[in-house]
Order: C-alpha cells, then structure tokens, then sequence
C-alpha cells in the first residue's frame, strides 16, 4: 500500500512551499521540507531522454523558506514519490505491506491538497492538511449511501472498504489496498478490459439509441451469440438484465404453450421481478421463499448430491421423481408451461447436476406440452471449463435459454435466446419492445465480450485454472476437517464448510467470519447457498494459477491460525 502520491511529470515543473519552513535536507534527486509541524519528503527519477542531461534536476541551498518560495526545478518526464508525514515520524518508504500500514498511515498526511489534485478547507486556507482517514472516507460514503439508497440493497461486508478501481482479477480501495477479486462473476473478462472500453467508448461517440432502429451491431452480436447455441436455439430477444431475461423467458412459455403453471427447483435464485422472485426459492434471498409462493409455481426437490435427501448413487432418484410430479401435475388438470432450472447448479455452491437429471425432467415436461427453461445466467459463457453452457454437461438442449451477467462484463445486457417457433408465438401477448435491451452499446460489448473470450482463450484458461484450484482446495480438504466438501468445474467453485462432516451441520457462522477474515488478508470472497456455508467462488475467467495459489494459500493460513 503507498503512504504517499506517485506522479511522472509531462513537462518540467516548479517546486514551490506549501507552507513556511526549512528545507532540512536536499541532494540529487530528493529533499526534506519541514514546517507546521510536518516533513513533505519529494524524490524523484528522471530518464536521460527525458531530462535534456538534467540528470536528476536540482534544489536551493538548506534553509529558511517561505510559503511560495522556490525549492527547486524538476525536468519533464520525472517520476516523482511525494511523502507527508509528521514531522517526529520516522522517514516512510514508498510503499508498505497492507498488514503493516494501519500503522504507517496513522504518521501519514495525504498530500493531495499540497498537489492540487484535492482542496479541502484547511488546503484552501493556507494550513497544511491534516492525516485523511481513508477508513474514515469510506465510513462517511456508506452514510450517505445509506441515506439515499434503500436499505434492503445491501453491501458486501459490515464494514466495506470503498472500491473505485480494478484491473483484471483485481480491485482498488481508496486507502491502496488491493485485493483478490474471487467473487466476481460478471467481470468475466476482468475489471477494465482495454478492449471492451475502448469499444464500448467508440460506439458512444457514433450512436446509441432505442433497438427499433437499423443498425449492425445488434445483428452483428445476435449472430455470434446463436452461433454458439444449438438448433434450433436462433432467435436472440435483447434485454437488460438477468431478471428480466427469466421473466421474459417465463411469459414466452406462457404464450407458447397456453399452460398457466410453471415448475421450479428449490434452493434456486433467478431474479427480483414479479415472475422471478416467484420461481426463486432460495431462503437465503428471502426467507419466505418457500411460504409465500403464488398458486402457478410448483418446486421440486434440490437435487443437491452433497446434503439432499439423495446423496452418492442414490442422486439418481432425484430425475425420477420430479418427472413424476410433472405428470401427476397435469394429471391435475394443471400441465406445466415451462421448468425452469439452473443448468448447472449454482446458487447452491456450484454443484453439478446427477447424471441424466435435465433428459429425464425435459421430456416429462415436453410430454406435457411444456417447455424447458435453462438458467444459464451465472453458469454460462465458459465459466465451467469443459463446456460453454451448463446445459452441454447433461447432454440436453433446453427450448428457451436465459442469458446476462457475463454477457456484458458489468455493463446491463441480458438475452433470452429461443426458436423461432416459440419466438413468434410472444404475438399472441402483443408486442416485445426493450428501450435499450439491445442497443447500439451494448451490442457492441456484447460482442466484443464474446470475441476476447475467443482471442484471449478464456475458457480454456478457466479449465486449467480452475482445476488447479480445485485441487488445491481439495488438498485443504484432507488437512482441515472443516471442509465437508469442493464442489463445481472450471471457475464456477464451491467450498462447503461443516462443523461434522457425519452430520453435515452447516457451518454459517465460521463461514462468515472465514469471509471477514479473508478481507483482512486481500481476497475478496463470500457465503452462498440457504445455510449460507459455502465459498462461492465465481473469479474473472482471466485469474491465473498465481492469484488461485495466492487464495488456497490465504484459506489455508486463516484455517490453520483461526478467525
């Protein structure tokens, strides 16, 4: 973490006191300017191109200093370190290890004020800045955060840190502390990708505007994005998010089939709309879920292999059984229009689905006039590995496919893709219409989403990474008896945490404080599932085997000193 400001100069520059003091010390390259009761310490580096044989600009003689006095040149293309202190402080290097820097920091000023880069009062009255409280910033924006913004979109942490920047599998706090970004799959190409930013602000500068105009690039991104789906899947509608991709997806089986009922598996989460929260059974999200369900949304049993009531060989009655509730359904006089799962079982720990569960359950439901609806929201676009989409690991081809989340790398994209068959049957309900599901920009990053997973082969990598990590997590596994379990494939992970791995009692609290204490040592990772004790580990498709070692070796270390 830096205790100070790095700047690299354009042109040469000026110094100048920022205050009365004396210039304690000075040389080649660096100097010490102490006054009301702080030492602003400046070094800098200057290039031989860049200096004109200024090699390393110089300083007035020691001395008495006037604020606004002249303390020296500096030549164009420096790189200037710019420290503030308390003048009884010990000299500070540049940069401190983030265990370390509370302390550090508690000498430091932050010398923006003195650079011009911030004014604060006591700045703009001619007194030197007092210590900014990076902590105390972001204690004051989540106040203000809390006063204007509802209170049920809730932050990750108590205590957050602010982020303001990333960089691939990385994030930025306004105190310089970086961390380990595992958590964060809508990024799936990585924060700040300079291709898509750079597309993304191309496109701005020529057009965007409502998807009932002319233009390529929603052709150009919906002919990708079928490409890589099976027939008769050709049929892209453009949304804005993940929620109300489902609840399209919904209506459509509605429409399609003139069934009014929908089956849903439990301990599930697809979005926060009406038709959405409906089919989302999650205790976790809410914890009515399963008591507050409306009359058109029947659930079956999770087909959780590790906890269910099926586990080992016997995960096979799981397929079986919701296909006989199906038929019993509609023997009811109630045929169902859609199922609706997650084709990879994700919001539960990222658990694979029992061999031949979605065949059996898909043709139960098309039996019945139904269609089938694959959630392919946090599952999707190469995050398992071996496969694109999580319906290719049970072998199946779904009616009416969801789409978002990674489809835009953060920016709100979402599609439903189905075919053409079913498309057309959405006229009977009127018309589709999305002000911007579609738009020029977000076409745009879509497509160049999908076109740097190609080039930079992130599927493949989160193959090899992700079997890297897994198997590091399961080394852990055999060392701490905390770990019941690693589940999911490629970066699509899942550490469950049990107080006895007989029993399975889900560790809730530990995990909890697993993920604070994670925080503190520079990963970012948090809880899933209803029992809310499993890791859910979703990275960028970009992290490499040494950010996966960095957080193995980080879990191992909290689970061996505690938390």
């Amino acid at each position: 973490m830096a205790t100070g400001v790095d700047l690299w100069l354009a042109r040469p520059a000026e110094l100048t006191a920022p205050w009365p003091g004396e210039l304690t010390s000075s040389g080649p390259g660096q100097f010490a300017f102490t006054g009301a009761d702080l030492t602003l310490t400046v070094s800098w580096r200057t290039s031989e191109v860049a200096s004109d044989g200024a090699a390393g600009g110089r300083v007035v003689a020691g001395g008495r200093v006037e604020a606004g006095g002249t303390l020296g040149p500096l030549p164009g293309g420096s790189h200037v370190q710019v420290n503030l202190r308390a003048a009884t402080a010990p000299p500070m290097p540049a940069l401190v290890r983030p265990e370390y820097a509370a302390g550090w920091l508690a000498l430091a000023a932050d010398p923006a004020p003195v650079l011009g880069l911030a004014v604060g009062p006591s700045a703009a009255a001619g007194h030197p800045p007092h210590p900014a409280g990076p902590e105390r910033a972001a204690g004051e924006l989540r106040r203000r955060r809390d006063a204007t913004f509802a209170a049920v979109q809730e932050h990750y942490y108590v205590d957050p840190p602010q982020i303001e920047r990333g960089w691939r599998h990385y994030l930025a706090a306004t105190d310089g502390r970086v961390y380990l970004d595992m958590v964060n799959n809508v990024a799936v190409l990585g924060h700040s990708h300079p291709r898509l930013a750079a597309a993304a602000a191309r496109q701005l500068r020529r057009l965007n505007t409502n998807s009932r105009f002319n233009y390529a690039s929603v052709v150009d991104f919906t002919e990708r994005l079928t490409a890589l789906l099976p027939e008769p899947l050709d049929v892209v509608f453009g949304v804005n998010s993940g929620s109300e991709a489902v609840d399209l997806a919904i209506r459509l089986a509605l429409a399609a089939t003139g069934h009014r009922d929908v089956v849903a598996v439990r301990e599930a989460y697809h979005g926060w709309t009406y038709a959405t929260d409906a089919v989302s059974t999650s205790v976790a999200d809410n914890p009515n879920a399963l008591n507050t369900r409306p009359r058109w949304v029947h659930t079956v049993d999770a087909p959780n292999t590790y906890r269910g009531r099926y586990r080992g060989a016997d995960a096979g009655r799981y397929a079986p059984e919701a296909a006989r509730f199906i038929e019993e359904l509609a023997a009811s006089g109630r045929p169902p229009a859609a199922f609706l799962a997650e084709a990879y079982y994700g919001n539960a720990g990222g658990m694979e689905l029992p061999d031949g569960y979605l065949a059996e359950i898909y043709a139960a439901t098309r039996h019945r006039g139904g269609l089938a609806i694959a959630d392919e929201i946090q599952v999707g676009y190469g995050r398992l590995g071996r496969w694109f989409w999580g319906f290719e690991q049970q072998g199946v081809v779904p009616d009416i496919v969801t789409v978002a989340k990674a489809a835009g790398n953060g920016y709100p994209l979402g599609a439903v893709v189905t075919s053409r068959a079913v498309a057309e049957r959405y006229r009977d309900e009127g018309y589709f219409f999305s002000s911007t599901g579609g738009s020029p920009v977000s076409s745009v990053i879509g497509l160049t989403v999908l076109d740097v997973i190609r080039d930079e082969d992130l599927q493949a990598n989160a193959a090899r990474v992700g079997a890297h990590l897994k198997a590091r997590l399961e080394q852990l596994a055999v060392r701490h008896e905390l770990i019941g379990a690693v589940h999911g494939s490629g970066l699509y992970l899942g550490v469950e945490f049990v107080r006895d791995r007989a029993t399975l009692e889900p560790a809730t609290a530990e995990t909890m404080a697993i993920c604070d204490r994670m925080l503190e040592l520079g990963v970012i990772i948090q809880p899933t599932g209803d029992r809310m004790c499993v890791l859910k580990i979703k990275p960028p498709l970009c992290l490499d085997i040494a950010a996966a070692d960095f957080f193995a070796d980080a879990l191992d270390h909290v689970l061996r000193e505690g938390w």
